[in-house]
């Protein structure tokens, strides 16, 4: 029996096609379809119910040593309001999960976690803290909104004032105080993403999830601010190449063979995993990008080949309407995943051909 979010009436009241995903009713997209909902988190604004993701505290004098033990990132460096991005591996190396972590104090973090990992990555983290620290699952009592895109500033400074705003990119104001039309709540307030664009992702109480929502589209209307669904943040992630557990991450590959070697930091003194991704060294597959130049739109498990061997196989592919372009990330022998070179891809039976290009798809311009 799937869930519903804080918002389901809200998708409802709007016209929004809802389907089951990760164990919840969300809607995959509204009346207005999904390449128009893509094309206005890049140009205008978008606004997205992921209430869906689940949130978990850590907490206690040991919370810094377990919270770098569980990810691979530095979190020593880490300072209050800062947020980081970080797999979270087993002891053979792969990936259990990517998460967000939030440094809120010293001894308390929060982790956003995927909501389709929801309790395997709770239950991991429970049988593998030591110490004196306290291990929260506070999913259900928060809502997680995200307006996204390059008027998500201007349309979040309607109701909530310029020192509850984060600037940096992966920084956050825990206490944001945002103005509903009848009273002031708080709300995390985070400037990330998973959109490839400017954006902020609020973190409320449930219970004001609904009016928040209703407020923003209301204030958000003359900035072109219009609901978006599931079918437009996938296209939006794949055209910005950001990757998807179970899709690029598994249990199986390691953060390096995924690409995010840049979040595996080697040099700290030890996480889950760091000996077994030393034990397997220089790894032998690469995440690729593939422009599609032929007739046709490569999806998951599309096999790849290059001179008629098989040689890799599609993790997520689509037709990303900003670039106008079918695009594909696989995975390669690295031996083989060299910019322009020609593979092709099975689609259902039919070859087409690919061409590899280099990743991002997708990446905003900087700000003047």
């Amino acid at each position: 029996m799937e869930k519903k979010t804080p918002l389901y009436d809200c998708h409802v009241a709007l016209g929004g096609k809802i389907v089951p995903f990760a164990g919840y009713l969300l809607p995959v997209q509204y009346g207005t379809g999904v390449i128009t909902e893509h094309m206005a988190v890049r140009t205008k604004a978008g606004l997205f119910d992921v209430s869906h993701m689940a949130e978990i505290i850590l907490e206690g004098p040991d919370a810094l040593a377990n919270a770098n033990m569980l990810t691979t990132v530095i979190v020593d460096e880490m300072y209050d309001g800062q947020v980081k991005y970080s797999p979270m591996c087993n002891e053979n190396g792969g990936i259990v999960d990517d998460l967000m972590v939030y440094r809120l104090k010293a001894d308390k973090y929060l982790f956003v976690v995927n909501a389709a990992n929801h309790e395997k990555d709770y239950e991991w983290m429970k049988a593998h803290i030591t110490g004196d620290v306290q291990l929260t699952d506070i999913s259900e009592s928060i809502a997680q909104i995200a307006l996204q895109g390059p008027n998500a500033d201007a349309i979040l400074a309607k109701i909530c004032d310029e020192q509850y705003i984060p600037t940096k990119y992966y920084t956050f104001v825990e206490e944001g105080v945002i103005r509903l039309a009848d009273r002031e709540i708080t709300s995390i307030v985070s400037k990330t993403g998973y959109t490839g664009e400017d954006g902020f992702e609020l973190y409320c109480k449930a219970e004001d999830a609904a009016d928040l929502w209703n407020t923003l589209l209301e204030v958000g209307a003359d900035e072109g601010l219009i609901p978006c669904g599931l079918g437009a943040r996938d296209t939006l992630r794949l055209e910005a190449a950001m990757p998807l557990y179970g899709h690029e991450m598994n249990d199986e590959l390691t953060p390096k063979e995924a690409g995010l070697g840049f979040f595996v930091k080697m040099d700290k003194p030890d996480f889950i995993g760091k000996q077994a991704i030393l034990d397997k060294g220089t790894p032998t597959i690469k995440r690729v990008g593939l422009k599609i130049t032929g007739r046709g739109i490569a999806r998951e498990h599309c096999p790849v080949f290059v001179d008629g061997n098989e040689v890799g196989y599609v993790t997520s592919g689509t037709h990303c309407p900003y670039i106008g372009q079918a695009v594909a990330m696989a995975y390669l022998p690295t031996e083989l995943a060299v910019l322009g070179n020609t593979v092709q891809i099975d689609v259902r039976g039919r070859k087409i051909d690919a061409e590899i290009i280099k990743l991002p798809f997708y990446k905003k311009a900087p700000k003047a």
